[in-house]
């Protein structure tokens, strides 16, 4: 059965405002946010340290003036779209948590969203923010503008829309502020032609490409088999003005076969790295939504993403390329930086230690 977008919808059980993703235009906005009552079940020390010491990167790193996210830190950086969308959810979070005020995260936000509102696109290489509402992936941290030769990113760009989406739905006041933050939120998603990246699919005409340069034009590699990608085809489909096809979420499924890994309640669709199998799950709730190869599976992708962090902490416990420190304390590593950024020597052979430390990471956290 093909998975389209009013049947997803129909079936679908979101957070906080990802139900306005998959609303018809985007229209209902006025959600209550999932965080409100969760101060009544404190973290424990650790935990609420990590979680404050993760705002306070997002929220102090942060160009006040414009909403630009540095990518890295501590070396100057360039802006990172998917790091401004992780900023945007971190805001109303402070809120929540008492860090910061309503009025500080509203102030940021309405700031953020009027910059990027106002930023130039175009098909031109220089000059422009984007194209066909698509922001280039690396953004200049005070003029807005293109970083270099980098590319249109699919999944960045839905990053940095999920991002804005929450803050759409917790900015739910009568503030005319709040009411602007709700506004430009439904143009800046709106605007993207999720149907225009599907032109790359020669095929089907429904794969969506992970890319767009304008020097040469699609990415050929789309999204498709199973990574991060998963949140691209959600909020692709659940567009109100630039859908993608209906029976689109059938391409991004059809490679799933090569992705099982384990057995009886060890089985589950399987990416090396942790992170994949948690950004779609930093926005949306996936428990009891089910798509015809889970339902097949028998669990849904809530679940498969409990099973995949048992496996990562049991391939840690194995550690097969035997690197020190791995244990049943010390899993859970996936892409980012650390310090360095040089190839030393270990245990025989030469290793590429990359350096400092990206905004996506700390938000994964």
């Amino acid at each position: 059965m093909k998975m389209d977008r009013r049947r997803f919808v129909s079936s679908a059980t979101v957070t906080g405002s990802m139900a306005a993703a998959f609303g018809l235009g985007l229209g209902g906005l006025g959600l209550a946010s999932p965080l409100r009552g969760a101060a009544a079940h404190p973290l424990p020390n650790f935990f609420a340290d990590l979680e404050h010491r993760t705002f306070r990167f997002f929220w102090e790193r942060a160009n006040a003036a414009n909403g630009m996210m540095p990518d890295r830190w501590p070396t100057p950086s360039f802006a990172s779209i998917a790091a401004i969308g992780f900023a945007l959810t971190a805001y109303p979070i402070g809120v929540e948590r008492g860090w910061i005020t309503r009025a500080d995260a509203r102030q940021r936000t309405l700031a953020t969203l009027r910059f990027l509102s106002q930023l130039p696109m175009g098909e031109a290489s220089h000059g422009t923010a984007g194209y066909k509402g698509f922001f280039y992936h690396f953004l200049d941290m005070h003029s807005g503008l293109r970083y270099r030769d980098t590319e249109l990113s699919t999944v960045d760009i839905t990053m940095l829309h999920l991002g804005a989406l929450y803050a759409a739905g917790w900015f739910d006041g009568d503030h005319a502020d709040e009411a602007e933050i709700r506004r430009l939120v439904v143009e800046l998603i709106d605007r993207a032609e999720w149907d225009w990246f599907q032109q790359a699919d020669a095929k089907t005409g429904m794969a969506i490409s992970m890319g767009w340069h304008p020097e040469s034009g699609f990415i050929e590699r789309a999204w498709d088999g199973y990574n991060e990608g998963k949140m691209v085809y959600i909020l692709a489909l659940g567009s109100g003005r630039h859908p993608a096809k209906d029976g689109s979420w059938s391409v991004w499924t059809a490679p799933y076969e090569r992705f099982w890994r384990g057995e009886g309640d060890t089985r589950h669709l399987s990416f090396a790295a942790l992170c994949m199998h948690q950004y779609s799950e930093m926005w949306i709730d996936f428990r009891e939504i089910y798509d015809a190869p889970m339902r097949s599976a028998g669990f849904d992708y809530f679940e498969n993403s409990r099973r995949e962090t048992y496996a990562n902490r049991a391939y840690c416990i194995a550690n097969p390329m035997g690197w020190e420190g791995y244990s049943d304390t010390i899993w859970g590593i996936c892409a980012c930086d650390g310090p360095g950024n040089f190839t030393l020597p270990y245990r025989g052979h030469s290793a590429q230690f990359r350096g400092l430390f990206r905004a996506r990471a700390c938000g994964r956290a």
